[in-house]
């Protein structure tokens, strides 16, 4: 579907208010404005952007988003090293960090640092356990996700079936280092650790870097209303 296609059909089911959800549970609100736009693939055209992402959100919604996953030369200490100096066991009774990483120094005494062009995770007697240019970090997103549509609705239950409303949809594009720096210090981005001690090697699920749907325009320079 192209960007002008997407835009006419959005006027359009903006203005039928409030319709049944397609799916019960969280994932209904992009489910329902998938295929009420006729989109299976999720996918929008833009000839300067290229394919567009589509997320849809409840706007009194503070669920968060796993914008990517990243960790290739960011280790600083050896991952089975970092483990077994400052890991917790998990419910599973595995030594591990599994770790969502704040400013303030965790109970294993590692927390965020946030520089102009690097966020790295630290312990505090000093030792640097990881660290990710921001440069990297952005250009992992826009590997992922180029430019954004967020279409945000409002939510309300009417016996046992959920309605959306589907009243806001908006394009943003051209994510920043800056931007993504901003975010890390007002902690509205989250960097999760997601590793354990697997014997004699480390089973690592990827650091995930997560955001409130809400926050998602902070991360942009143009934010632009269709």
């Amino acid at each position: 579907m192209e960007l002008s296609e997407f835009v006419e059909k959005f006027h359009d089911l903006r203005g039928q208010g409030f319709v049944a959800s397609h799916r019960r549970g969280p994932t209904g609100v992009g489910k329902t404005l998938e295929d009420l736009l006729h989109l299976p693939e999720n996918n929008i055209a833009s000839p300067d952007l290229g394919l567009i992402e589509l997320k849809a959100h409840r706007s009194n919604s503070t669920s968060l988003i796993t914008l990517f996953t990243f960790n290739r030369k960011v280790w600083q200490m050896k991952p089975l090293d970092a483990i077994r100096q400052y890991g917790s066991l998990d419910p599973k009774g595995r030594l591990g960090m599994y770790y969502t990483m704040l400013l303030k120094p965790n109970s294993a005494g590692l927390f965020l640092y946030v520089e102009k062009e690097h966020v790295s995770v630290r312990h505090i007697s000093g030792n640097v356990i990881a660290v990710w240019s921001l440069e990297s970090l952005v250009q992992q997103f826009v590997r992922k996700i180029p430019a954004l549509i967020v279409v945000s609705a409002y939510a309300e239950m009417r016996g046992d079936i959920e309605y959306f409303h589907y009243f806001r949809a908006r394009l943003m594009k051209n994510p920043s280092p800056a931007l993504l720096a901003d975010q890390f210090r007002e902690e509205t981005i989250f960097l999760d650790l997601r590793l354990h001690d697997a014997e004699t090697k480390v089973r690592n699920h990827g650091t995930g870097f997560r955001i409130a749907d809400k926050n998602l325009p902070s991360l942009f320079r143009e934010v632009i209303d269709l």
